[in-house]
């Protein structure tokens, strides 16, 4: 009888597994969380409302409850594609450490959890643009756009982009044009960053079936489309400057950090087809995370030195 259960079991994805803590960790996507927190909490500390830290703590961990989620729920639907793929394929769910129905159980509490502890703790607004982060992702990106068109990463960037604006609402109780821009700097980092990544993984999301831009649209196309995006970015990226929400300080960094973007998207604009190694693409991927840490770290300072300042200037 015992045997006759666990065959069922298996046959319906809820067979029991010996997975271990840092394997429900994996799930969470740690890598993905730690940019969501981190923007996020520029979003929190940018805000012009003081909050209690106590909260502001709360807020933060509910942020990465929810991001976590919705790694979970993602790796549990993208099982069968991540074992095709070298980048993925030792994930928990397709190296069978943890089951599909452990990962979607695990994605769905804690998409509970998260949106609930926002909710009743913090504020209303905040959980209910956490919880629609949660649905585009799990839902909208990953079982719908993802499979479907090759502007997948770009709709779907959407959701990458919130977490700021989550920080921002979860202060002031409210969306300002300030965390708009944040969102939007985001929202344009998303494709240029990610087609990079495809160029040179081009044959693992063939395998996949997975219909990123140059599988679909080839390499030349995707590799204006990267400059293009990197066109926009830059001037984006010294908008907070601009629109006097940040020093001139930032502004400066802003522009050295996009004209390095550019640069680098410019050099896989004229890379030669014979460099199959695809090495401006590897160097645009690698410039492009630093690009988005390192501007919102500056912004994170620009806005403490800013509001230590007034302090100052008050006392």
């Amino acid at each position: 009888m015992a045997l006759v259960d666990e065959t069922r079991m298996e046959e319906t994805g809820f067979r029991m597994s010996e997975a271990t803590a840092g394997d429900f960790f994996a799930l969470l996507k740690p890598r993905v969380m730690s940019l969501v927190v981190f923007t996020a909490f520029v979003g929190l500390v940018a805000a012009p409302t003081p909050i209690n830290p106590a909260i502001a703590v709360i807020a933060i961990l509910a942020i990465a409850i929810g991001a976590g989620a919705s790694g979970a729920l993602n790796m549990w639907y993208d099982a069968d594609i991540d074992a095709v793929m070298t980048r993925t394929a030792s994930r928990p769910v397709p190296s069978g450490r943890v089951t599909p129905g452990e990962a979607l159980s695990f994605g769905l509490v804690l998409s509970a959890l998260s949106v609930m502890t926002l909710g009743v703790l913090v504020n209303w607004l905040s959980a209910a643009l956490l919880a629609f982060t949660i649905f585009f992702y799990a839902v909208i990106y990953t079982m719908w756009l993802k499979r479907w068109t090759p502007q997948n990463i770009v709709i779907g960037g959407a959701a990458g982009a919130i977490p700021p604006v989550i920080g921002w609402a979860a202060v002031t109780g409210s969306v300002s044009l300030e965390s708009v821009i944040l969102f939007l700097i985001i929202f344009l980092w998303t494709p240029p960053h990610f087609w990079a990544l495809a160029l040179f993984k081009s044959q693992d999301y063939e395998r996949a079936g997975i219909p990123m831009l140059p599988n679909v649209a080839g390499e030349a196309s995707t590799r204006r489309q990267i400059f293009a995006y990197a066109l926009l970015l830059a001037p984006v990226g010294v908008a907070p400057w601009l629109l006097g929400y940040a020093s001139i300080a930032y502004g400066i960094a802003a522009a050295l950090l996009g004209a390095g973007f550019v640069w680098y998207a410019w050099k896989v604009l004229r890379m030669p087809d014979s460099d199959r190694v695809m090495r401006p693409a590897k160097a645009l991927f690698g410039y492009s995370l630093l690009y988005l840490f390192a501007i919102f770290a500056v912004y994170l300072a620009d806005s403490v030195v800013e509001r230590m300042l007034a302090a100052a200037g008050g006392a």
